[in-house]
């Protein structure tokens, strides 16, 4: 996920109180009640697939005088078209014990509502956008070592928002391999290049499959 960058990360928000749950009116006599289902099936339903890039580590020179290193640790998913959908990245400056993850949802998510964030069936964390980009909306979170100790163990990171209709997401997005990458050497800058040119082009050829396989429209 290359807009939000080596970039060093705004002062994470505290936490906001979620707001309460609504209770379902009661349905009328004689009307046969449908199961519920559970928050994230219900969130999952009419959402497009999701691509996941490999997770990646990259460590660069920032701006600052004196400059300082930030290793930046993420991965992100993207449509079959190749838009993007979601994204966590955890970025950690040289020398600073505080530490970012910032997450990344689409555009058109209605902003007051702000994100949820979750490791695995664990406590939510809650936060405000703070900016939006391009290619998404971004939400910081104070990444403290419990944190991220758990996504190390963790299966996945469950990201949420309210969408522009008012709908929930919710975005998985997989653990496996964040240890291994996280504790590893960071990936040359030029065969991470080399990486996302590859992506885009597997995204391009699978857009263009797709469309050679929709049906013609017959001419009037």
């Amino acid at each position: 996920m290359a807009a939000g960058g080596i970039a060093l990360a705004q002062t994470p928000p505290k936490d906001q109180k979620a707001a309460p749950k609504a209770q379902p009116k009661p349905a009328p006599k004689g009307a046969q009640q449908q199961p519920q289902q559970p928050p994230q099936q219900q969130a999952q339903q009419g959402q497009p697939q999701v691509n996941f890039t490999p997770w990646t580590k990259l460590c660069q020179k920032s701006q600052d005088t004196p400059p300082r290193t930030v290793c930046v640790t993420g991965r992100d998913g993207r449509a079959e078209n190749g838009m993007p959908i979601a994204a966590a990245m955890l970025i950690e400056p040289e020398g600073e014990s505080k530490k970012v993850l910032r997450i990344t949802l689409p555009l058109g998510m209605a902003l007051p509502p702000g994100t949820r964030a979750i490791v695995d069936q664990g406590q939510p964390m809650t936060g405000p956008y703070v900016v939006c980009f391009a290619n998404g909306c971004v939400s910081d979170y104070e990444a403290s070592g419990e944190l991220i100790d758990k996504m190390k163990k963790g299966q996945q990171l469950v990201l949420q928002g309210i969408n522009g209709n008012g709908q929930p997401i919710s975005l998985g997005i997989p653990l496996a391999d964040f240890a291994k990458i996280h504790d590893g050497p960071p990936m040359d800058q030029k065969a991470f290049e080399e990486q996302q040119k590859k992506m885009m082009e597997d995204f391009q050829r699978r857009q263009q499959q797709a469309q050679q396989q929709q049906p013609q429209q017959p001419q009037r």
